[in-house]
């Protein structure tokens, strides 16, 4: 049971890195590792115990290998979903592509592993250099896998977090108008923020409502001015909407709306509404532009989720790509060193 130990120190660092702020996608990092470990440790005990629990582990993990089959035929079928409800674009691509990466890639890393034990006409080298290339897609793999699943599991722990209920201002994070009007993705969001305006009783300060977005290339108005029409509509007081209609991502958002609601002299704490797959990586930029928000998500169509989860995966990978390259840069430094050891004569 050696493997507890490291699972006691990733959930210790778990605890740590959550009560200092709950908006680290090192939170993730940190919980995955910890649970983890925990299941390896059991994997390894319950192998060591008897036969049956031994056939139990082997069938435990090819009934996880028969799971992410199922999930890559999944995803597949998303993206066609995808495409055909929302259009072609590279963005609604994102889930086929991922469903045919989880079959493919692992089969190319392990292609070389298979013909170690069988005659080859190549040279060494070239041997070695296959080899190389499998290991490193094999860890690319692996480097994915992992991320993305801390991404997802923090993202879902974070979506639970009990925020305050009586914040000084709601920011409505925009989504881009359809002909000018506010559509159903967006709707979910504001339908949100009413819903916590409202809740607040009536005896206490109600919230500013903050809806944030400017006009784009292909919209006729400000997202900002539909989101605060649509606002109104339902029921908002005037004096209570304030527009942000000058950002055109989720950092400007965030940034102006925060000078929006000094402007309007409601100091105290700010609570974000998008929608639930959009949280963690809006509550990132909130702590990354030196805000206190916190974020709360909204309902969105279920065939919609898996794309827009590996959009805000992919987008977290950009915006942390110094620290990913390192980290595949480091592994092929390694595989490196260990090729040309291999061939040097002993």
């Amino acid at each position: 049971m050696i493997l507890l130990l490291p699972a006691a120190v990733f959930a210790a660092l778990y605890v740590t890195s959550r009560r200092r702020d709950v908006r680290r996608l090192r939170n993730g990092v940190f919980l995955v590792a910890a649970a983890a470990c925990v299941l390896l440790a059991v994997a390894v005990e319950a192998s060591r115990a008897t036969p049956f629990l031994e056939s139990l582990v082997l069938l435990g993990v090819v009934a996880g290998l028969g799971l992410i089959a199922i999930l890559a035929v999944f995803l597949i079928g998303n993206g066609v979903t995808m495409l055909r409800l929302e259009g072609h674009s590279l963005g609604n691509l994102l889930s086929l592509v991922a469903g045919v990466a989880i079959l493919v890639f692992p089969v190319l890393a392990a292609v070389p592993a298979f013909g170690l034990d069988r005659p080859t006409r190549l040279p060494g080298w070239a041997t070695i250099l296959l080899i190389g290339l499998g290991l490193l897609l094999l860890f690319a793999c692996g480097y994915a896998a992992a991320t993305f699943t801390a991404f997802a599991v923090y993202s879902l722990v974070y979506s639970r977090y009990r925020h305050t209920d009586r914040p000084a201002a709601l920011v409505v994070l925009g989504s881009g108008l359809i002909r000018g009007e506010v559509p159903p993705l967006l709707r979910s969001r504001l339908d949100k923020a009413l819903a916590v305006y409202r809740s607040v009783p009536d005896d206490a300060i109600r919230p500013i409502l903050i809806p944030s977005g400017g006009q784009g290339s292909d919209e006729p108005r400000a997202e900002g001015d539909a989101m605060a029409e649509y606002l109104l509509a339902h029921g908002a007081a005037s004096e209570d909407v304030h527009p942000e209609t000058a950002s055109r991502n989720t950092r400007e958002n965030l940034l102006r709306s925060l000078e929006v609601q000094r402007a309007a002299g409601r100091s105290g704490s700010t609570l974000v509404v998008t929608n639930n797959y959009h949280v963690l990586r809006a509550a990132l930029l909130a702590r990354s532009v030196a805000s206190d928000a916190q974020v709360i998500g909204s309902p969105t169509a279920a065939y919609y989720i898996p794309s827009a989860f590996l959009r805000e995966y992919t987008a977290i990978m950009v915006e942390h790509k110094r620290l990913n390259a390192a980290a595949l840069l480091t592994v092929a430094a390694l595989v490196t060193l260990a090729a040309v050891w291999s061939v040097i004569p002993r």
